[in-house]
């Protein structure tokens, strides 16, 4: 069973999100918290700006309350006390189909702030990759991701849904020029050179505005200035740079606020009245939200940006309804692969029985009366039963994987363990346990001959 934990824009402000930003540094202890739980098979944490999610798998569908127990404890113990207090209200829980969908959509970018981003893809697969390395993936999970990503592929070209989407940052260069309108005559400082920065700097465009960067390693910095045409600056000279920039887009990973009230306030005194933006794109924010209060001085944070993307929501509506239904027919078959896996165990554990019984039986009659036999009709005798059990068992595993498929499949699999007292097979969460061998459920071998038969 799989299951998803998490908060995102949708449910949670920013201040809050912020408090479980973790940063890639510390990725690794996340997996290995994630894995030492007995509650989960699988896990993956994922880490945007907008969302902190684990996708996790339950070692049986009866363990997924667990498994989500689970997870909050883990998020709970790495956020910290006041984190867990403060993040309690606002977390989501999905399982089953639920949690697949999401996983889906989320790959796909219909659950992002900005519908169709392509970012989010990315962001993705890096922590597929993670968890991958980390060793924390196994079939079903790890199934169900290869999975998201062929949803995503079949929605970005199957439709047009991320047409003319750049990204969140491209939102906050459009919210810039409504406010300044052409921007080619203003100074736009780029705070941070990382992934959002560089989308921001191609929204901007190449040469048409007068960009600087400024980041904590001069040499990434100077790398996007070459890139865009524009300029480069020492990190320690950024509150002189507050005095000739119009427009700030912050998206440094700090964790504390890169901008404080003070130095804006020092800055403004010498600007003579002219307006100063932030906005501030990064989570945790880069620039204190009190900056806001300050005269002349406006402040926009990803949680802002989502009503200027709301604006140009409904042009796209017809292209979502159309990505879901792609997610929905996925999502179909994917949960039909799932239920699978839990009939080839039982179906293995069937024939193994069936062959138990049937070969103690021949022994039996090879120590008493047909102990006269000769080792070849022996041989002849064992390929008899063994096509007697392809052809006894070939109708009911047939129609036992059929029924897998349906939502009664877990159904089915209980009633063929009880009337046949197969070991339990309930749980496919393990690879081992999880590999199908439905190649070998199914065979006929061709019937013994006549003129084979012992006499």
């Amino acid at each position: 069973m799989i299951v998803v934990v998490g908060l995102s824009h949708r449910t949670a402000p920013v201040e809050v999100r912020e408090k479980l930003a973790f940063g890639a540094d510390v990725l690794p202890e996340v997996l290995a918290r994630l894995s030492a739980r007995r509650e989960l098979s699988e896990s993956m944490f994922l880490a945007t700006c907008n969302r902190v999610e684990v996708f996790a798998a339950a070692p049986n569908d009866e363990g997924a309350g667990s498994a989500v127990r689970a997870v909050r404890d883990v998020l709970a113990q790495q956020g910290g006390a006041s984190a867990d207090e403060a993040m309690a209200p606002y977390l989501y829980e999905r399982s089953g189909r639920e949690a697949v969908r999401h996983i889906f959509r989320v790959a796909s970018s219909l659950d992002s702030m900005v519908l169709g981003e392509p970012q989010i893809l990315g962001q993705v697969k890096r922590a597929y990759d993670e968890a991958s390395a980390a060793g924390t993936l196994g079939t079903v999970l790890g199934r169900c991701m290869t999975r998201a990503f062929t949803v995503a592929k079949r929605v970005r070209t199957d439709t047009q849904l991320g047409a003319g989407t750049v990204s969140i940052s491209s939102v906050a260069v459009d919210l810039a020029t409504r406010i300044f309108g052409d921007l080619a005559g203003h100074s736009v400082l780029l705070l941070g050179a990382g992934e959002m920065a560089e989308a921001a700097a191609k929204s901007l465009g190449k040469g048409a505005h007068h960009i600087r960067v400024c980041n904590r390693s001069f040499e990434r910095g100077a790398a996007l200035a070459g890139a865009i045409g524009g300029d480069a600056v020492q990190w320690d000279a950024l509150e002189e740079e507050l005095l000739r920039a119009d427009v700030v887009v912050a998206s440094t990973a700090s964790r504390e606020y890169v901008v404080t009230p003070d130095m804006v306030r020092r800055a403004m005194k010498q600007r003579k009245g002219r307006t100063l933006l932030f906005v501030d794109i990064a989570v945790p924010r880069n620039v204190d939200p009190t900056v806001h209060a300050i005269d002349n001085v406006y402040v926009y944070n990803v949680d802002d940006l989502e009503q200027q993307v709301a604006l140009g929501l409904k042009s796209r509506e017809s292209e979502a309804e159309a990505a879901e239904r792609i997610v929905h027919t996925e999502l179909v078959e994917f949960e039909s692969w799932r239920r699978g896996l839990l009939v080839a165990p039982a179906i293995v554990a069937l024939r193994t029985r069936t062959r138990e019984v049937l070969s103690a039986e021949l022994d039996r009659s090879f120590a008493g009366r047909l102990k006269h036999l000769e080792e070849g009709d022996r041989a002849v005798l064992r390929q008899l039963m063994e096509a007697a059990t392809n052809k006894l068992l070939h109708t009911p595993t047939t129609r036992l994987r059929a029924g897998a498929a349906s939502a009664e499949g877990a159904d089915w699999v209980r009633a063929v363990t009880h009337l046949f007292d197969l070991p339990d097979t309930a749980s496919p969460a393990s690879p081992a346990s999880a590999t199908p061998t439905a190649q070998t459920t199914d065979e006929e071998d061709d019937p013994v001959a006549p003129d084979q038969l012992p006499h």
